[in-house]
């Protein structure tokens, strides 16, 4: 599980204004982020952090390479 700690600091890191917490940015990071789970939780979890990265590759593909670059996900 996450701490409380590294999730702010997660999410100080990837929010794209004050106050951001919901944006498709902080949701990927701390997905990334976490780590201990099952192998079905595991498995929802890279799930959702693929449909979040699909929405955002749809909806503003700058912002898309710019997560992808910054979190080190893609080869």
């Amino acid at each position: 599980m996450i701490t409380k700690e590294k999730k702010t600091e997660v999410i100080g890191q990837n929010a794209t204004h004050e106050n951001d917490t919901g944006s498709p940015e902080v949701q990927i990071a701390i997905l990334s982020e976490r780590d201990d789970h099952s192998r079905l939780g595991m498995y929802k979890m890279v799930g959702k952090r693929r449909r979040l990265l699909d929405y955002l590759a749809k909806k503003d593909i700058e912002r898309y390479r710019a997560i992808i670059a910054k979190l080190n996900i893609r080869k």
